[in-house]
């Protein structure tokens, strides 16, 4: 089960409430900053509840698009919230709570490959699965997912090699600007974006096999 923060009915009530009434005021990054700023000054533990369920699918998705199934998808999610958790404890200056969850999401992830490297195995994709949604990305990659369904678009993004996996996820999944894909990558934006082009170009041969 995913890491949930242990809160009573009426924290819980309340927490949703909150979470209902800034998100139909205020901008998702205007609403991080608020919530993060709960967390870190007023140690507010319903602010950790309400940035868990902003961003726990969005975490989710992106673990679930590089491992091989929905358990160890579930396990990195965990430890991610976890280790995010621990970090602000530690009272570390945070300026982007979002960005922090996806830095620990690839840390986790290159974690594990490094483990399967070396302890070698096969893995076995059920793609019959329920798979998490894909978010609408817009432009050509909504032209796409609305003529393939979700657990084929998975499928061919899982054979591309996963920096372009990861800048397509980030960018058409999850709807990052350049510039936050960036600082997640720890990269330069003109980076990003020659790798962007080359993967969606890459995407694109093998959505012409299909």
């Amino acid at each position: 089960m995913l890491l949930r923060c242990k809160l009573t009915k009426t924290t819980n009530d309340r927490c949703n409430t909150f979470i209902f009434f800034t998100s139909t005021i205020m901008s998702g990054t205007l609403q991080e900053k608020i919530l993060l700023f709960k967390l870190q000054v007023e140690q507010d533990p319903e602010a950790f509840a309400a940035l868990y369920d902003l961003y726990v699918k969005r975490i989710y998705r992106f673990v679930y698009f590089k491992v091989s199934s929905h358990e160890e998808a579930e396990d990195i999610t965990s430890e991610v919230f976890l280790k995010a958790w621990h970090y602000l404890q530690e009272k570390k200056e945070v300026k982007s709570f979002s960005g922090l969850l996806y830095r620990v999401a690839r840390n986790c992830i290159i974690d594990l490959y490094r483990s399967k490297a070396a302890k070698p195995e096969t893995v076995v994709t059920d793609f019959s699965e329920k798979v998490p949604e894909i978010g609408d990305g817009g432009g050509w990659y909504a032209d796409i997912s609305g003529k393939m369904e979700t657990q084929k678009i998975i499928e061919v993004l899982r054979k591309l090699k996963q920096e372009y996996r990861e800048v397509i996820t980030l960018r058409y999944i999850d709807e990052l600007e350049i510039n936050e894909i960036a600082e997640i990558v720890d990269r330069s934006t003109m980076a990003v974006r020659v790798t962007l082009h080359r993967a969606v170009k890459k995407l694109r041969e093998l959505m012409a096999e299909k």
